[in-house]
């Protein structure tokens, strides 16, 4: 054999670098390492950054800071698949720090990890990069960038992927995107629901939490429940509540079933199975408080649909509620107190929950929850609305007292309901006495004063539905209610202003309350109200009139009318019109103003330092400071008529023992003409009495410890006298007003004719009144010369006083006149129904007596007058 001869090796070339195996304990080294070339470096580099990264959110923020982030996100792309794999791996865990995603959103990385989600990547990067969308989504700013990129078609894709990682980590992401609704309408075109319904057969309860709480957020849109029960996904979560092993997930299912309970076709095709009977005793006899709830709202969600709570209602959820009402936990006996609020629309179930529900529900009044009172009392308002039954039931349970303690709540929402319950109760007088025995009108100062507008409006309502009495009011008043009413009245608020006005018309029932709400300024805020065509409402108008009827001074004033229920009393005065918004000053000013070219304002005022005699045998006309011709004129007028009541043989003698006719009979003249000096002395001292009661003294005057009264009018005294006397005994409606207006038409200067209208001075008498009374207000009785405005108002007072009904309308130019009501002759006696009667105007000044009918109002009246 030959010599073996050594092969010679040959040397490395020159350019080619040694292999070099480095052993690095620095992070910062490895990121270095980052920006190598070659391959083998970098995917060693990624996994030791992926392992370095697990080990806690310190070192993910190191790695922030060592700039690890951005080269890393350039490794997303490469070309070799184990860096392409093990870069995503290290964003899947680097995307659960908040500092990471914001940097991630700033670099626009969103596409390259949703390209990670192809069907070719293999399934460890289809877990990570779903893991870094699931970390990414969970901020509003990611769930757009994912969206807006395309990323939720890859994701619904993933959910028939084979590992439950994948399936887990796409079902949270699409989780947290379709909490906005744009992506929730694109999971509905994408068909999402089948798959995501796969997922509930899932061995991982985490992944069926994941897509029933999905479900939970889809199923409020209609078309997602539509699809929901096209594909039998209501099977299928029936059957999680059937199965006890999945009792961690009933809750999530039972949220999902109250989504699809609000349609119509849903409730009907899970009753047709079945389901509906189960689920309500799957409720009642649950004991896990959270699955009582749920199913609480679940049925509160169907009861908003009517035939949903017809439904309902045959399947006795009635019964359910009121067991559920008997929890432990206050967060289902809120749950069960809301259905019940929702199925009283129902009337069936409104008579059921009478004698079972209405008890419990005010038991919970006195909870110390007030969630709880406040979903108690919304029940409790709900049953006793338009139902009268349930308002006394809830008054037999004792109900009162706990709903007034309510009123006192911190929560606005229970005190409204806890107002409303009140409120519908006091619609019966036993139980509005009742509640006013237990002290309601000092409990609503307090909601009143609410600054929520609900709480006004349901305490402004409670007011007007409880102050119906005197009695009540005057508690009202005492405790301090009129002043946060008033102001209730300026409300922007169209309910609480129309609730508010509502309350004032009703206090204003009596003078006492009435004189108080005007004292506080009502009169004026609700003139401001009604003259705005946005703010002004039928209720604001009624209670202006109201107010206005105990102050008939300045409605006459504002609106130029008075009707016959408007009673003028002592203290009456014609100011003349005012325009709206103008305020009236009170008498007191007015009578201590100095005379002057103003028009003069009448007053009635039949309250005298002199009154009359009790019997008209004892005293003389000295008495009443002058002598009144009004006794002749009634006389005269009553030989007019027969039988008329006048001339009857106690009034006759009465009025001869009196001595008051002054226009005397010729044989009466001359049996006192032997007396004739005393005569004269008689006539000198009344005439003396005369000068001094012609001057009306102010009670007090010169001395301020007196409190001031109107000036007196002993004639206007003395004319009422005489008209009780001779005309109310009358039986003819008609003849009283006839005898009346002559009557009123002589005490101002008797008949007029047109014609002698303009030398009709009157307007230097009334002159010489404010000269000689020193003031511009005159009473009455003082007024001899008198034209239409004087004549009406003096028959309008007078008709008061003895129960004529007649009107007092004023009209342009100093015109004024009565209107009188009277049935037609041809319809007396007759006996069934009556035509109603006919409308007249009295005449007081051309034909004194005389009745002319209105047919057309504008016409006639041009024409009368």
């Amino acid at each position: 054999m030959g010599k073996k001869i050594k092969k010679e090796v040959e040397p490395p070339p020159k350019d080619v670098f040694d292999p070099l195996i480095i052993e690095s304990k620095k992070a910062a080294t490895v990121v270095l390492m980052l920006h190598s070339p070659e391959e083998e470096i970098l995917a060693k580099a990624c996994e030791a950054i992926y392992k370095f990264a697990l080990k806690g959110e310190e070192n993910k923020t190191t790695l922030l800071e060592l700039g690890a982030v951005e080269p890393l996100t350039k490794l997303l792309t490469h070309e070799d698949k184990i860096v392409r794999r093990n870069a995503t791996m290290i964003f899947g865990i680097l995307a659960s720090n908040n500092d990471v995603k914001k940097l991630l959103r700033e670099l626009d990385v969103m596409n390259s990890v949703i390209a990670q989600l192809a069907p070719e990547e293999e399934v460890v990067i289809h877990e990570f990069a779903s893991l870094c969308l699931a970390n990414m989504s969970a901020e509003y700013t990611g769930k757009v960038q994912i969206f807006e990129h395309g990323g939720l078609e890859p994701l619904i894709r993933l959910l028939s992927s084979p590992d439950p990682d994948v399936k887990k980590n796409s079902m949270e992401c699409i989780y947290n995107l379709v909490q906005d609704f744009q992506c929730r309408t694109t999971l509905q075109e994408l068909n999402a629901i089948p798959p995501i319904l796969d997922l509930l057969k899932s061995e991982y309860p985490i992944i069926q939490l994941l897509a029933l709480k999905t479900l939970g957020v889809i199923t409020n849109d209609k078309e997602s429940r539509t699809m929901l029960r096209d594909h039998q996904g209501l099977d299928h979560l029936i059957k999680i509540l059937e199965t006890k092993e999945l009792n961690d997930l009933h809750i999530e299912a039972l949220a999902v079933i109250a989504n699809c309970l609000e349609d119509m076709d849903t409730i009907v095709q899970i009753q047709q199975t079945g389901g509906l009977k189960k689920l309500l005793s799957f409720a009642e006899n649950s004991t896990i408080p959270d699955i009582q709830k749920n199913a609480a709202k679940a049925i509160t969600k169907a009861a908003y649909d009517p035939e949903n709570r017809k439904l309902l209602h045959e399947q006795e959820v009635e019964k359910c509620l009121v067991a559920l009402l008997g929890s432990e936990n206050d967060g289902t006996k809120i749950a069960a107190s809301q259905a019940i609020s929702a199925m009283c629309e129902n009337s069936g179930s409104k008579d059921f929950f009478n004698n079972q529900g209405i008890p419990q529900l005010i038991q919970l009044l006195k909870s110390d929850n007030e969630e709880l009172r406040e979903a108690a009392a919304l029940a409790l308002a709900n049953l006793t609305t338009c139902n009268p039954a349930n308002a006394s039931a809830a008054a037999e349970a004792d109900g009162i007292d706990p709903l007034i303690n309510v009123l006192s709540s911190k929560r606005d929402g229970a005190i409204a309901n806890a107002a409303t319950v009140l409120t519908n109760m006091a619609m019966q007088e036993p139980l509005r006495q009742n509640i006013q025995n237990h002290g309601i009108m000092h409990a609503i100062i307090s909601p009143l004063h609410s600054a929520n507008t609900a709480v006004q409006s349901k305490a402004a309502l409670t007011v007007a539905s409880t102050a119906c009495d005197v009695e009540a009011r005057t508690e009202l008043r005492n405790s301090g209610g009129l002043e946060p009413l008033v102001e209730l009245l300026r409300s922007k608020n169209d309910e609480v202003r129309k609730h508010a006005s509502w309350a004032v018309m009703v206090c204003a029932g009596d003078e006492l309350t009435a004189n108080e709400l005007c004292r506080l300024g009502a009169l004026d805020v609700l003139e401001a109200v009604n003259l705005s065509g946005s703010r002004k409402n039928k209720f604001s108008e009624a209670a202006y009139n109201k107010l206005l009827n105990n102050n008939l001074s300045l409605k006459y004033s504002q609106t130029g009318y008075l009707s016959s229920s408007n009673i003028i009393n002592d203290g009456f005065y014609d100011y003349g019109r005012i325009n709206p918004g103008t305020k009236l000053l009170p008498l007191k000013e007015l009578c201590l103003q100095e005379p002057s070219d103003l028009r003069a304002i009448l007053l009635i005022n039949s309250k005298s330092d002199v009154s009359p005699p009790s019997s008209m045998e004892d005293k003389s006309d000295a008495g009443y400071g002058r002598s009144i011709s009004s006794s002749s004129s009634l006389r005269r007028s009553s030989k007019d008529k027969t039988n008329a009541g006048f001339g009857s043989p106690t009034e006759d003698k009465s009025e001869a023992a009196s001595g008051r006719n002054t226009v005397l009979s010729k044989s009466a003249t001359k049996e006192k003409g032997g007396r004739k000096g005393r005569g004269k002395k008689e006539e000198e001292k009344v005439k003396e009495e005369d000068e001094v009661m012609a001057v009306p003294k102010f009670v007090g005057e010169g001395s301020s410890d007196k409190e001031w009264r109107p000036p007196s009018d002993p004639d206007f005294s003395m004319y009422v006298y005489e008209v009780t006397k001779s005309i109310l005994p009358m039986t003819s409606i008609k003849e009283q007003i006839e005898v009346l207006a002559k009557y009123v038409a002589e005490k101002m200067g008797g008949k007029i004719p047109k014609e002698k209208l303009p030398d009709f001075s009157w307007e230097l008498h009334m002159s010489e009144l404010k000269f000689q009374l020193k003031s511009n207000v005159i009473p009455i009785g003082h007024v001899r010369k008198g034209i239409f405005y004087h004549r009406a108002l003096l028959f309008k007072a007078l008709a008061d006083r003895i129960g004529i009904g007649c009107s007092l309308v004023r009209g342009e130019y100093g015109r004024a006149w009565n209107e009188v009501k009277l049935l037609n002759e041809s319809q007396k006696g007759v006996i069934g129904s009556l035509p109603p009667p006919e409308l007249y105007v009295v005449d007081l000044m051309f034909h004194p007596g005389g009745l002319m009918k209105l047919r057309s109002r504008e016409a006639d009246l041009y024409r009368f007058l």
